[in-house]
């Protein structure tokens, strides 16, 4: 963010030609001047929910390579240095990749400047309003997932000049989480209940920012008011919320390809096969979701008709040999581990083993050859598969970790996500919410951030050199500090 403001500045100075306006060109200062323009803006502040799980350096790989299920994996230990040293906490200053702080405050910087424009649009008050409650929503889960990840960082909540930023300042974290309060309870007045998943599929509902404010309570401590937002976004447990999602018949289902927006989706971040190339990867006009090639093995092949008919990966995020003993007789195994290293030695499909090779993929997200994109472009780029933010199993999990862990709903809730699975019951305890986060939500980048809430990472990441007081937040990239008045965080 500083570096590409600082080249900018240094261009401005450097001649006078460059203070011609360009003719036929919509400049900022003369953008938003209809409905349209603004409905353009507020994709714009959309298009950094990609995070999740478009480019290599997304959420979901990122993390699940520091819990304690899966390894980063790849072709080798220099294979990407920042989730290498994340996966074994060697991670520093200069290996933190720069894009978990830049583009999220990119995000931040558009939602910005759309809600300073928005009041002069002329459009209707309606429209308005919804606009300005789903750009305080993105600000917010921005400035949630930055918090959580770097928790010494600034609040900046109006567009800054060039200069601007090198004066700005870390704010208290407790301030950061009141300004994300305030903006998902502002949202949540203005916001929809519901969104046609064909035209509108991905825009933030009512729901999504009560599920995102219960979250952001979850995390502060605030038990009672988390509980109290997941009651609304849940209902009755195994039943259909007021906002009509429920859970699926069918666990594995949540990963077909073509089944997006579905009924247990909350808040679901969107890719499109659109000929991203690898000129563009991981940047505003990539759509596609890069978790899907990562997680696939290396030169696989299909030997018979019992093994997956599989296009070729990288084999990032192998599950370890802990977490495949752990999820043994669950009937989610299968949905969530594709066994390699059975087929293989069965002679069914063959692979060469990537680096800290387990043979446990990552089944929620290896494509299928049918997923191939055949059009222009870089086909392993291109894979359409959406990811989820917050779906309703999560939140049924989480209310009841709200709940303490006891008491009639909070059973209920866990049971729903159990019974879905072909479980029977088991008496409510944190222990064993904590266990079924970990066998429900495998895979999808949660894992760590849990640890670290619970206050169990340093325990379950020692032997991966987890400093307890050190990494349960990440180092602050290095460019990002050159020039300007941020403190490093401690122990980095």
């Amino acid at each position: 963010m500083i570096a590409a403001v600082a080249g900018l500045t240094v261009a401005s100075c450097s001649t006078d030609f460059l203070e011609v306006q360009p003719e036929g060109l919509p400049l900022e200062a003369n953008y938003y001047r209809n409905e349209t323009e603004a409905k353009a803006g507020l994709i714009a502040v959309y298009d950094l929910m990609r995070k999740n799980s478009g480019g290599f350096e997304n959420m979901i790989t990122m993390f699940n390579a520091g819990s304690d299920d899966q390894f980063a994996g790849g072709g080798s230990s220099s294979d990407g240095a920042g989730i290498q040293s994340f996966s074994n906490y060697s991670i520093n200053t200069n290996t933190m990749p720069d894009s978990f702080w830049s583009d999220y405050y990119r995000g931040i910087f558009r939602a910005n400047v759309l809600l300073e424009k928005l009041s002069a649009v002329p459009m209707d008050d309606a429209v308005r309003a919804r606009y300005a409650a789903e750009t305080k929503a993105l600000r917010a889960y921005y400035y949630f997932n930055l918090v959580r990840m770097f928790k010494n960082i600034p609040l900046i909540l109006s567009p800054l000049t060039a200069s601007e930023f090198y004066s700005v300042t870390q704010a208290n974290p407790n301030d950061v989480y009141a300004q994300i309060e305030k903006d998902l309870t502002e949202a949540i007045v203005d916001l929809p209940n519901t969104v046609v998943a064909s035209s509108d599929g991905g825009r933030f509902t009512k729901g999504a920012a009560q599920a995102v404010l219960g979250k952001v309570y979850l995390y502060e401590g605030k038990n009672a008011l988390a509980a109290a937002q997941f009651f609304e976004v849940n209902g009755t447990p195994g039943g259909t919320s007021q906002y009509g999602n429920h859970l699926l018949t069918n666990y594995a289902d949540l990963w077909n390809t073509s089944n997006q927006f579905n009924a247990e989706s909350i808040l679901e971040v969107s890719h499109s096969s659109q000929k991203s190339y690898w000129g563009i990867w991981g940047g505003n006009e990539d759509e596609g979701n890069t978790v899907c090639v990562m997680a696939g093995p290396r030169n696989y092949l299909k030997i018979d008709g019992s093994a997956p008919d599989l296009p070729s990966g990288w084999s990032f995020n192998v599950f370890t040999d802990e977490f495949y003993t752990f999820m043994q007789g669950d009937p989610r195994f299968s949905a969530t581990v594709l066994d390699l290293k059975a087929l293989k030695q069965g002679g069914h499909a063959d692979y060469i083993g990537g680096y800290q090779d387990t043979g446990y993929f990552l089944n929620k997200f290896i494509p299928r050859q049918t997923d191939v994109y055949s059009g222009g472009g870089d086909a392993v780029l291109n894979y359409s598969q959406n990811s989820y933010a917050i779906r309703l199993a999560d939140t049924y999990l989480m209310e009841a970790e709200a709940l303490g862990g006891t008491g009639s709903r909070a059973q209920a809730l866990l049971d729903a996500v159990r019974l879905r699975a072909g479980l029977t019951a088991v008496p409510v305890t944190l222990a064993a919410i904590k266990d079924e986060r970990r066998r429900e939500l495998a895979g999808e980048g949660h894992r760590w951030f849990d640890l670290v809430r619970w206050g169990d990472a340093p325990t379950k990441l020692a032997s991966r050199g987890f400093v307890a007081g050190k990494n349960e937040i990440l180092p602050i990239p290095t460019r990002e500090l050159q020039g300007t008045q941020l403190v490093q965080n401690p122990g980095y």
